[in-house]
């Protein structure tokens, strides 16, 4: 089975028309920005991951038909971008592939093209990854036995460019042959389940059973689910994820009957730059989507409806968010039984553990006095290290619980957190980490201030036997942002949730120059190992005089 539904081909964007299926595998070309427009609008190409990566081309797209005589119109490029970007405005997704490779106009068509296709290919590797999370999830919480699932809408590889986000997970599950069933609801008003997901099910031979929306509860009710695998166009600052219309209402029916209900989808689609789900913009689509289907009217002629193609469900309701990161519990699901496998340790557990480890790297040097924090995420909080306290003497007590939203403390304790707070939380709500570690070690303090810019630069290493330390893409090279110090700290925070938003391949450490270095990973002990390999490699580059090394090739 071809695993790609999106190709670039001689400078067109050619993918399978969803409006056919699954009457017909009809190819659609695309070479013009309103036939991309056209597209994302009619539901030919549909899904976050798919849209994103459309837009994406359709920059591409765009700035060839603005090339005349080797010059480049990138005035009408940014135009037809925005016009790109405005086609469907739940999704995150598509104003996100957009942008990110809009980034790359300075560079005209030849970079525009790279970017997309980095895209392309990224998307691919992204959902394998979170679709491999999700698995090992769903089997943590469900027992080792064969699984009955339930999904709704499409997203497989029709949604985004191959292999699939929530279907994904169910291809996964299957392939190591714990999968017993799945429950595909057909999704009104279009289908996208009876149509497409029914369809993909067949084509990867997974068991499969067609039911009506209003169904699902019943089913769950009658034991038939373990538990609810759906997508997300949208994912806020607080949890809560848009999805196509019907996904709350399973949500209320898997909380009700303590089925795990989880959303698997790439990092992009969270929105850190909106805050609560009530802000999302909810797209409202026309009536003749309600009132009829395929050309028959099924509804008295004039009928007004109500037909909003998303819906929005709270962070509450949502057992885990399952990223290529991995799995981004929210605290409330954490309380269910479903969460309580993959619950994070009390805070007081984490304030111990902080306290010993803040310790250890005041011993070194590295957290003289009061400086440097460490955090540990809990859900939609995060406990980090008090204020001006010595990191020499810290106690478990020493501690202030944070919400990651917005930095403030949610406990009563009295103490201030720390001042980079801010540094603490940009990372986590880009990113799927469970700890932070910003100390302030002497290399590699030294490195980033030789190597500071009036913005933010970026320095590589290469050659080094510890950048596989770093939890860099490449085992032989690696580019370490190196952000410029703001006497205003939350500025800091701002200036890195901003560069690690735009993106997403960065690696898991940064400098900041005469501010030390910050670093983060799946626990604490991965986050100042980090450090430890990164300050490491800094004093050999110190005594070296250099920070790329000749290894020969490296595959």
């Amino acid at each position: 089975m071809d695993q790609s539904s999106i190709t670039w081909a001689d400078g067109a964007l050619v993918t399978i028309d969803q409006r056919a299926l699954p009457h017909e595998v009809r190819e659609l070309r695309i070479t013009t920005v309103d036939e991309v427009i056209d597209a994302i609008k009619t539901l030919a190409v549909r899904g976050a991951p798919a849209i994103g990566v459309c837009g994406a081309f359709g920059v591409v797209i765009a700035a060839r038909a603005a090339t005349a005589d080797g010059v480049l119109d990138t005035t009408r490029v940014q135009a037809e971008a925005a016009r790109i970007a405005d086609a469907r405005p739940t999704a995150v997704n598509l104003a996100w592939g957009v942008q990110r490779t809009l980034a790359k106009l300075s560079g005209g068509v030849p970079a525009l093209e790279a970017e997309a296709l980095e895209l392309l290919a990224e998307d691919g590797r992204v959902n394998l990854a979170a679709a491999t999370a999700a698995a090992d999830l769903i089997q943590r919480l469900c027992g080792d036995r064969p699984l009955r699932l339930l999904t709704h809408c499409n997203t497989g590889r029709l949604a985004t460019t191959a292999w699939g986000t929530a279907i994904g997970a169910l291809r996964v599950l299957h392939e190591r042959g714990a999968l017993a069933e799945v429950i595909v609801d057909e999704t009104r008003p279009l289908l996208q389940g009876a149509r497409l997901t029914a369809w993909e099910m067949a084509e990867a031979r997974i068991p499969h059973r067609l039911t009506i929306d209003s169904a699902a509860a019943w089913a769950m009710a009658t034991e038939q689910v373990d538990a609810v695998v759906v997508g997300a166009d949208r994912i806020t600052a607080d949890g809560a994820v848009a999805n196509k219309i019907g996904t709350y209402m399973l949500a209320i029916a898997a909380a009700h009957h303590g089925i795990p209900f989880i959303v698997v989808a790439p990092e992009s689609t969270r929105d850190i730059s909106t805050a609560r789900g009530s802000d999302i913009v909810v797209e409202q689509r026309a009536a003749a989507e309600v009132t009829g289907f395929g050309g028959v009217a099924t509804a008295p002629e004039g009928t007004a409806t109500f037909n909003p193609a998303f819906d929005v469900t709270p962070a509450e309701l949502v057992t885990a968010v399952v990223t290529e990161f991995g799995v981004l519990e929210d605290a409330a699901a954490a309380r269910t039984s479903a969460g309580t496998a993959t619950a994070t340790a009390s805070a007081s557990t984490a304030g111990a553990e902080i306290a010993e480890i803040a310790r250890g790297l005041y011993a070194s040097g590295w957290m003289p006095g009061t400086a440097g924090n460490i955090s540990v995420r809990q859900g939609d909080t995060a406990v980090i290290t008090a204020s001006g306290l010595s990191k020499g003497e810290l106690t478990a007590a020493d501690m202030v619980t944070v919400a990651v939203v917005d930095s403030k403390p949610v406990d009563a304790s009295g103490r201030k957190p720390s001042a980079e707070t801010t540094i603490h939380t940009a990372v986590y709500r880009t990113r799927g980490a469970d700890a932070v570690v910003h100390v302030h070690p002497p290399h590699a303090t030294a490195v980033a201030i030789k190597t500071a810019g009036s913005g933010v630069t970026t320095t590589r290493f290469a050659g080094y036997e510890l950048i596989k330390g770093l939890g860099s893409a490449r085992p032989d090279l690696i580019d370490i942002p190196v952000f410029p110090n703001h006497a205003d700290v939350p500025q800091i925070g701002a200036d890195i949730e901003k560069y690690l938003t735009e993106h997403p391949e960065a690696p898991p450490v940064l400098f900041i120059a005469g501010h030390g270095i910050t670093t983060w990973g799946a626990s604490l002990a991965q986050a100042r190992d980090r450090a430890e390999c990164l300050e490491a490699m800094c004093e050999l580059t110190t005594l070296t005089g250099q920070r790329e090394i000749a290894v020969g090739d490296h595959a």
